[in-house]
Parts: C-alpha cells; structure tokens; sequence
C-alpha cells in the first residue's frame, strides 16, 4: 500500500497523537520492508517476526522523538536494526569469535565478492547468510548491508574491532564456500 508524502505526515503526526488507526497504518505500510531487515538478523521467522512487533512497538513508544527531518522510514528502519542488536545481545548470543584479526586484505575480499555473488540470485545469497551463525550474521549485515563501521559494531555488539573484523572475514568466507557450492551444483 503506498501512501504519498502528505498523507505520510498525517499518519505520523495521528501517531504521535496516540491515534492507534495510524498506528495501524503506519504498520500496514512498513511491516514487510521492516521485517525483511530484521530477517537479516533473526535465526528463524518467528525470531524475525518478534524482532519487528518489539521494534514498532518501541517506534510508537519514540514516534515524539521523530522530528520529519531525514525520512520516516530511514528513522524507523534504524530503530528496527537496533532493536534487533539488542534482541541478540539480551539472548546472551557471546559466541562472537575471539580470534585476532591479523592478515585479512578487506579490499581483496572485496573484490573478490563482487565477482562470486554477481551471478547468482539474490534469494540464493540470502539463504546463504542465513545459514551463518548469529554472531557472523549480524556483523556481516552491520557492516555489508547497513553500513556500520567495525567500531560502530565493536560499540553495539559489545565486542572488540578486531572481533567484529574476524567475524566479518570468517563470515565472508562461510558464504563463499556456500555459494561456490551453489555454483558448481548448477555447472554440474
């Protein structure tokens, strides 16, 4: 359901108001981008779905805080993210790799990504990162997809720089391996 810009701010200032048809809406209108993020994070879809309720719930609760400066959606995406880091820090998820991070050429890996991911599907690609564990998962996703800094995800995942980069190499190359997998059963 797409809603114009005017009526956008209408339906924010109704739920800054407390009124709960705009809430509805608000819901209606975002929940399924919402909650293709907080698969990103999630082990499974009911974790992904309790993500987003607690998420909407908390957007409702700072809806004030919301000022109509940036837009709406960017607001609320960043407080859905957050919500899921917290999710998984508040499940005592510890099991971010301890390794030190020594000897990983980022640019290179980069690169090489690019050139592996380019031919296949993004679905295939999205089930291959759910298959990593939750600590590589949500590094990878902080750092490829939302764009955080390793000391940004250092900072809200509650783990070192050189964690947060370990993590992100060993989750690049579990994915690598899964989508190689991929690629040589179709060129079979």
């Amino acid at each position: 359901m797409k809603k114009g810009k005017a009526n956008l701010q209408h339906i924010i200032e109704g739920c800054q108001k407390g009124d709960r048809q705009c809430q509805k809406e608000v819901f209606e209108i975002f929940y399924r981008k919402m909650l293709g993020v907080c698969f990103r994070y999630a082990i499974d879809a009911d974790e992904a779905k309790d993500m987003v309720q607690e998420a909407f719930i908390l957007a409702y609760q700072k809806i004030n805080d919301y000022a109509g400066k940036g837009s709406f959606e960017g607001w609320l995406r960043r407080i859905v993210v957050n919500k899921s880091i917290d999710i998984i820090r508040r499940k005592k998820m510890n099991t971010f790799s301890i390794d030190a991070y020594e000897g990983y050429d980022l640019e290179q890996e980069e690169e090489d990504d690019a050139s592996i991911y380019s031919g296949i599907k993004k679905e295939i690609i999205f089930e291959a990162i759910q298959k990593l564990s939750p600590a590589y998962k949500a590094v990878f996703n902080l750092y490829v997809i939302e764009g955080y800094s390793h000391q940004e995800i250092a900072d809200e995942l509650e783990i070192s720089v050189g964690t947060s980069k370990s993590n992100l190499a060993k989750a690049r190359g579990k994915l690598k391996h899964e989508l190689k997998k991929h690629l040589n059963y179709q060129n079979v």
